[in-house]
């Protein structure tokens, strides 16, 4: 290993006995394999290795030549990372298996420019440093979760869900797990080149996670558990929205449920009613009489017509929603964060071609996106604060749902990427906002993974995948807020800014006088 690291640090001698192309291929290799240290391989150092590989080939680079090696890391990343779309693209939105691969390739190229810039940035303006190169990658993690609605997928910190650093969640969250890998990552390479004062700040951090492990933020109320059933469906995505299937599926979900009732709350996944509140006002009627007489809560996902805003609007406003109803239920929420591709088109006009299954799925056709700052469902006095699908990929987000919530609820449908890596990401992702939040989370979906994760980020209890089932759980209401909850991102967000402050006062000039002589 020193000596791989040796070849490619020694920046005078590399660039004279290496041509550019093969760092350019050691920083696409290493983007490459990343995702395996994610859900479902769990191969954790390579979120270690991947990085420093990059860092590693950053070494004396000028700023258009990192430009290309990030551009190169973060292609490897996504397209390997986010292959799982494929199965979405190709089987369910019928589109041929040669533009299916080059949409993903698309998507990578454009995912890939974070990176890119990035490493642009960090050769331009700062010092060789991980106390640089770490802030950069947090802010440039951050950034995919806003700029053009975000894609917060791939985070480094997931890697540790549920692994010694993840204790650092519920201080600083995803971006303080991320940050303290970076650092981990970098310091390794500068340790292998003997500079080993980075074993000190590696052990602090170490240590730190350590301490972090022993703080507890939340308690369990003393009261009742809230006994849940969880209903998974199982019913196939390119059956969901034909309409002869629609009873088929009310029925299966209501066979389901038959044995539930008494309990506490029965949850029923995204989408389970595949048609809207309007269209199927006696059937909602029934459930709720029936969830009443028996003293329980029901909630599921649903198509929700919201008819004033539809005629101030002038057309028709529907909502990818969560309703509670039953006993000592109330609540409506509908999703802020639509999937792009997956619940609009956009420039659906233009791109009809593109995905032509996919237009006339209702689900496709164009969701309305929820209000900011909804109230959480209230269940039985508690209050559950909820996210639907993809929603939970966002930080932030989740953490404003989580503000006086007693649990964490989501509803999902992966169907659309069954037998691939995507819901166990999808997963791995509740696990860590639970963790962050000190919340349990409920999670139910239609074909998988139904979950029970406690409020350290722990799987207690989850469903097998695609089959017909039914997953029960007591949970414990937790009180308490943790840092995170309280303060958001901003503690690690101004933390990096400030090593980037102090990265641009002391950037030795040395480095810039070198760059322009190899212009």
């Amino acid at each position: 290993m020193r000596t791989y690291f040796n070849k490619f640090l020694n920046a005078s001698e590399q660039q004279k006995e290496l041509p550019f192309i093969y760092p350019l291929l050691i920083a696409l290799l290493a983007g490459g394999i990343f995702s395996f240290a994610l859900a479902p391989y769990h191969y954790w150092w390579l979120a270690i290795l991947s990085p420093a590989l990059l860092y590693a080939t950053l070494r004396q680079r000028n700023p258009k030549q990192a430009m290309f090696l990030g551009w190169a890391y973060g292609f490897g990343m996504w397209f390997v990372g986010a292959f799982w779309l494929y199965t979405s693209i190709h089987v369910y939105g019928d589109t041929n298996s040669v533009l299916s691969v080059l949409m993903i390739a698309i998507m990578a190229i454009v995912m890939g420019l974070f990176t890119a810039v990035q490493t642009w940035m960090y050769r331009r303006f700062f010092p060789e440093t991980p106390l640089t190169f770490a802030p950069l990658w947090v802010f440039f993690e951050w950034a995919k979760t806003w700029v053009f609605t975000g894609f917060p997928w791939l985070f480094v910190g997931y890697a540790f869900t549920e692994r010694f650093l993840d204790s650092y969640a519920p201080l600083f969250g995803i971006f303080g797990v991320s940050f303290v890998v970076i650092i981990l990552a970098c310091a390794l390479v500068e340790i292998i080149q003997k500079r080993v004062f980075w074993i000190i700040p590696s052990a602090i951090l170490l240590l730190g996670a350590f301490g972090a492990s022993y703080i507890q933020f939340v308690t369990p109320k003393n009261e009742k558990p809230l006994s849940v059933s969880l209903v998974q469906g199982n019913i196939p995505q390119d059956r969901k929205w034909l309409e002869e299937y629609q009873v088929k599926t009310l029925e299966i979900y209501s066979h389901l449920t038959q044995t539930e009732w008494g309990r506490d709350l029965i949850v029923w996944p995204e989408s389970s009613i595949p048609m809207p509140q309007t269209e199927i006002q006696p059937f909602l009627n029934a459930m709720e009489n029936q969830a009443k007489s028996v003293h329980s809560s029901w909630v599921t996902g649903i198509i929700y017509i919201d008819p004033k805003q539809s005629q101030q609007e002038n057309q028709l406003m529907y909502y990818n929603s969560i309703m509670a109803s039953g006993n000592q239920a109330e609540g409506l929420y509908k999703k802020q964060r639509l999937v792009p591709f997956g619940e609009y088109i956009p420039l659906s006009g233009l791109l009809a071609w593109v995905l032509p299954s996919m237009q006339n799925d209702p689900s496709m056709s164009g969701f309305s996106r929820g209000e900011n700052n909804q109230h959480a469902l209230s269940i039985k006095n508690h209050q559950l604060g909820a996210a639907i699908c993809y929603e939970v990929a966002y930080p932030n987000l989740t953490r404003r749902n989580a503000e006086n919530s007693d649990f964490l609820i989501t509803v999902s449908n992966d169907a659309w990427f069954k037998g691939t890596a995507g819901p166990q990401q999808h997963l791995q992702m509740v696990q860590m906002r639970a963790k962050e939040n000190g919340r349990w989370f409920i999670r139910a979906t239609n074909t998988g993974v139904t979950a029970f994760i406690n409020e350290k980020g722990q799987i207690v209890k989850r469903a097998p995948m695609d089959q017909s089932m039914v997953l029960r759980g007591d949970l414990p209401a937790m009180q308490g807020e943790t840092l995170y909850t309280r303060l958001s991102d901003w503690p690690v967000l101004i933390f990096s800014l400030l090593l980037l402050l102090l990265g641009l006062k002391f950037r030795p000039r040395h480095a810039d006088v070198s760059f322009k002589s190899r212009r």
